[in-house]
């Protein structure tokens, strides 16, 4: 059975390797920590742009249900009208009929 021998030179070679290693990913951490940055940036821009034209479109659909509820007014106005001038008519015709 071989028995593994730390020398200093191999524990001097492990601990590079290790510092390599670790230097490696702190850069990766830095370069995708800037990648996200850039990104969060971009996204934010692009929510910014789309808010005012959603502000932009809820005003407008405003001014619809406005003109949509006069609308809806108005025509309520015309069948209570028309209906009120049936009953009338009825009521006359029974008072003719009558008289």
């Amino acid at each position: 059975m071989e028995r593994a021998a730390w020398t200093d030179e191999r524990l001097d070679d492990l601990a590079e390797t290790v510092r390599t290693g670790f230097a490696r990913t702190d850069q990766d951490i830095r370069e995708l920590r800037a990648e996200m940055h850039t990104e969060f940036a971009s996204i934010h821009r692009e929510i910014r742009g789309e808010s005012g034209s959603l502000r932009y479109e809820a005003g407008a659909l405003r001014a619809d249900f406005t003109a949509l509820r006069a609308e809806v007014d108005a025509l309520r106005l015309t069948i209570f009208r028309v209906v009120g001038a049936g009953f009338l008519g009825i009521i006359a015709a029974i008072l003719a009929r009558g008289a």
